[in-house]
């Protein structure tokens, strides 16, 4: 999206407070299972992980947490818990999280950062493909989805940050640190 066309901060604020989002609700946490079932089937108690832009409703850390898994839940504008970001974690999910990003390549270098050696990045997001009539997509329509992925992109994004491989499966994308 064009700069110019950004939303401001309260803007971005707001927009995320109009998602009637409870942690409680079934549907949402429906709607966040490929992540959370993924974490589920590749991690176990011990692991420590973080719920990246987890928004006003941190239904990913909840549902984990109810679980007994370790996660810590981080948004730079509802959780600033910004020691998280002094930390590294043996996963990191970010569900409907990286369209938001103004700045991709800081974000995912960040990302990468939280990483510990054979960890992985679950990003829930969807993506761009031929098929899709753009001018009809809906998702682009969301004024604070600034930036759009593709398969290209996502391939782009596991060269340039290092990782081992990048796995796509619907809306999920896991991308897996080197060793």
């Amino acid at each position: 999206m064009d700069r110019n066309l950004w939303p401001d901060i309260q803007a971005e604020k707001t927009r995320y407070l109009e998602h009637l989002n409870e942690v409680s609700d079934l549907r949402f946490q429906h709607f966040v299972s490929p992540i959370t079932n993924a974490v589920q089937n590749d991690y176990n108690f011990s692991h420590k992980g973080l719920d990246f832009g987890a928004g006003h409703a941190p239904v990913i850390t909840h549902v984990l947490t109810q679980a007994g898994y370790q996660i810590e839940a981080y948004d730079p504008l509802f959780i600033n818990t910004e020691e998280c970001l002094n930390q590294q974690y043996d996963y990191v999910t970010s569900c409907e999280v990286i369209e938001h990003f103004h700045q991709p390549a800081k974000s995912f270098a960040l990302l990468k950062h939280l990483l510990k050696p054979s960890a992985r990045l679950y990003c829930m997001t969807e993506l761009f493909h031929e098929g899709i009539d753009f001018h009809q997509w809906n998702y682009k329509n969301d004024p604070t989805h600034v930036f759009m992925y593709h398969r290209n992109t996502i391939s782009y994004i596991s060269e340039r940050y290092g990782f081992l491989k990048s796995d796509i499966n619907g809306r999920l994308v896991t991308f897996t640190q080197t060793q």
